[in-house]
């Protein structure tokens, strides 16, 4: 009998959690997280602004809820880039000969040596500030991560006997990549994409933080951290509640990660 993975248990409780508020949050918010109300500024938690409002009178609960869509639809885009990219480098430079592999890896080292942070920067002081930015420059910048995970997966795949099999009937590359490889790597992809779901998640928040990333008056927790600085002492519960949320959710992403990585390999979870 298995053993339950509290990892595993514990993040997707907590992304659930996330993406449930996120899908509530499309017909229903305690008020509207855009509208500002200067009469309302700055009020303290009570039963009628459970967060309490920030400097312009707007909740503070309804922007974390709203935020949370900006921070899933950055991430799955981003994610989905560095997929759709990664994973066919990934393959490619496993079934090829030495030398485009090496072509391949090292064009990988080249752009892993742009951090996703400084990519988006490049980006939007080229292509201006936006959230559309934001997801692209994250998910290149994820490409390298995909492609290598991808590739070590698929380099074991290629000395498994169906697939030298395959390749003396004389099958094509790409039916091979396609029918035996690509299922076989599943597992790294999905374990591979909630880690990048994480690092995406902080990416966002930072950029949004230094105006890079989803311009107002769309809410975005990176920028209500912004927003809060000027009230660290007097106000630190402005800093506090968007700060917990991106805590939790690249927490909860991590865990997901982890507990997805011991899932499918029961080895790794053995030697802990």
């Amino acid at each position: 009998m298995s053993r339950r993975n509290p990892s595993l248990i514990a993040g997707a409780v907590i992304v659930g959690v996330i993406v449930l508020m996120a899908l509530i949050s499309f017909v229903w918010t305690p008020y509207d997280a855009t509208l500002v109300t200067p009469a309302s500024r700055l009020l303290k938690p009570s039963w009628s602004h459970w967060f309490g409002t920030d400097k312009f009178g707007r909740d503070i609960l309804s922007q974390i809820m709203v935020g949370s869509r900006t921070t899933l639809f950055v991430g799955v885009v981003a994610v989905g880039v560095a997929a759709v990219i990664g994973v066919p480098l990934g393959i490619l430079a496993a079934m090829t000969r030495r030398w485009a592999s090496e072509l391949v890896m090292r064009a990988n080292d080249l752009l892993l040596a742009f951090p996703a942070l400084l990519l988006a920067i490049m980006f939007g002081a080229v292509f201006g500030a936006s959230t559309l930015t934001a997801m692209v420059a994250i998910g290149i910048a994820s490409v390298p991560s995909f492609a290598r995970v991808i590739r070590s997966g698929a380099l074991q795949v290629m000395r498994t006997e169906y697939v030298l099999a395959a390749r003396a009937a004389g099958r094509r590359p790409w039916p091979i990549a396609v029918r035996h490889v690509l299922p076989n790597v599943t597992s790294l992809i999905t374990v591979q994409a909630s880690v990048s779901f994480a690092i995406a998640v902080l990416a966002e928040a930072a950029l949004s933080f230094l105006g890079y990333g989803t311009p107002p008056p769309t809410p975005s927790w990176g920028r209500m951290l912004q927003e809060s600085q000027e009230f660290l002492f007097s106000a630190p519960r402005l800093a506090i509640f968007p700060g917990v949320a991106i805590a939790i959710a690249v927490l909860g992403f991590n865990l997901l990660g982890d507990g997805l990585r011991d899932r499918f390999d029961p080895k790794l979870e053995d030697r802990r």
